[in-house]
């Protein structure tokens, strides 16, 4: 295991009044007695509390989680507690929106430290987007009557996002047989939601690592391109795999006037990226996997599909969190394997199959979602113990106007497989 992660967890106790605030009484507290307190405030709340964790949540606090996943497979999980009046999500900020979005309306869904967000998420603002589609308008890429999701009202738009998932072979309106679009947009689920109401307003969905290459698949059946954000890393490995040439793929910086783009070079594409990355994943290098295999003859290494595209092409696989999980546990007695994703997930899968199995770290130092690790057993037990005395604390709610298209998005996602 990485020794970063023991010092990143003795630092962060030392530094827990630094987070969202805590009260005193929470700060300086004993492993022994946050667990003991943790697990007696789960067992008085019952069937009336989910805790969700991700895969790349610190084990402190995962280990208490009912259900533990990607964001694709936590999501599907949201709708499968009715009864449950409080969703807590141990991930971070645009985790807890969509749960909110897909929950019901009495449940409450609650994030254990506010300062929990994600860096790739803040790569795409919605002003940034209402500026690109405008400029994609001006460019003559989008035609404002091709906007075929605008036309429908909030209330019509939800039924039919409903109808699609219902479909069980994805058709839905706007696909074969039907008027392209000129652009759909798709954003990562590791968005804002009012990202995600954009896109769903337009015609477009919500993906996820997991379903991104069925996700391309439905978008192109229904426009000649895609707006993809914000991570340009998995839109151009998802779409090269597919078999799309790296020259029919632009990179839109939102930061520059027309994106920094030619038209020309815009019309040629049917891809358009978002100009954003994942901070973690962005850190795995070639010479990494060949430093690896220098020491372990015969290893195989496998990487999420957020590493830059030269990382994918000089490593033996690539796949969402679920897939890597699947992929190693299912392999030979006697493998060895070199995983480029987080180091939580590493780390903890490392400990699952050994010793019939080795995994390791393409990183030698280990990459940490910094911001996952924001929320500690500290924040937990504040949360639960503030549920015990009635008391619904960091409550993560989507404005209304934004909650209907973000809906009809998720819809979308989660009617493809």
């Amino acid at each position: 295991m990485s020794t970063l992660i023991p010092l990143l967890t003795e630092y962060e106790k030392d530094h827990i009044s630094e987070r969202q605030p805590l009260p005193e009484r929470y700060v300086g507290l004993s492993d022994e007695e946050m667990d003991s307190r943790i697990a007696a405030t789960k067992a008085k709340l019952g069937r009336r509390l989910v805790i969700l964790g991700h895969h790349y949540q610190r084990d402190e606090v995962i280990k208490f989680a009912d259900y533990t996943g990607d964001s694709y497979k936590l999501a599907r999980h949201v709708a499968q507690h009715p009864d449950a009046d409080f969703i807590v999500f141990c991930g971070v900020h645009f985790m807890a929106e969509s749960a909110d979005v897909l929950s019901a309306d009495h449940q409450h869904v609650i994030l254990p430290d506010l300062a929990a967000g994600c860096s790739m998420s803040d790569m795409a603002e919605p002003e940034q987007l209402e500026n690109c589609w405008s400029e994609l308008e001006q460019m003559g890429i989008i035609a404002k009557a091709a906007e075929a999701g605008r036309s429908a009202s909030a209330p019509e738009a939800l039924r039919r996002g409903r109808a699609e998932a219902r479909t069980t072979d994805g058709a839905s309106e706007g696909g074969a047989g039907q008027e392209k679009q000129s652009v759909i947009p798709v954003t990562y689920i590791n968005s804002a939601a009012a990202i995600k109401a954009f896109c769903g307003e337009r015609g477009g969905v919500v993906c996820t690592s997991s379903n991104a290459a069925a996700t391309l698949k439905w978008a192109w059946e229904r426009g000649e391109k895609i707006l993809f954000l914000p991570d340009q890393h998995l839109g151009r490995n998802t779409a090269y795999k597919m078999g799309v040439p790296l020259d029919e793929m632009v990179i839109w910086d939102p930061n520059e006037i027309w994106g920094g783009l030619d038209p020309e070079a815009v019309k040629r594409a049917r891809i358009i990226l978002w100009k954003g990355h994942c901070s973690v994943h962005a850190r795995f290098t070639v010479r990494q996997i060949e430093q690896l295999r220098g020491q372990h003859p015969g290893i195989r290494i496998i990487v999420h599909p957020e590493v830059p595209w030269d990382v994918v092409q000089a490593a033996d696989d690539s796949g969402s969190t679920e897939y890597i999980t699947r992929q190693v546990k299912s392999s030979p007695a006697g493998s060895v394997w070199g995983v480029g994703t987080e180091i939580h997930l590493v780390n903890r899968l490392a400990r699952q199959v050994e010793p019939e199995r080795t995994v390791l770290s393409i990183d030698q130092f280990g990459c940490l979602c910094s911001t996952m690790f924001r929320v500690s057993p500290n924040h937990l037990l504040w949360i639960l113990e503030g549920l015990v005395a009635g008391e619904v604390r960091n409550r993560i709610v989507v404005p209304a106007h934004q909650k209907h298209w973000t809906r009809v998005a998720l819809d979308r996602m989660l009617s493809i497989s």
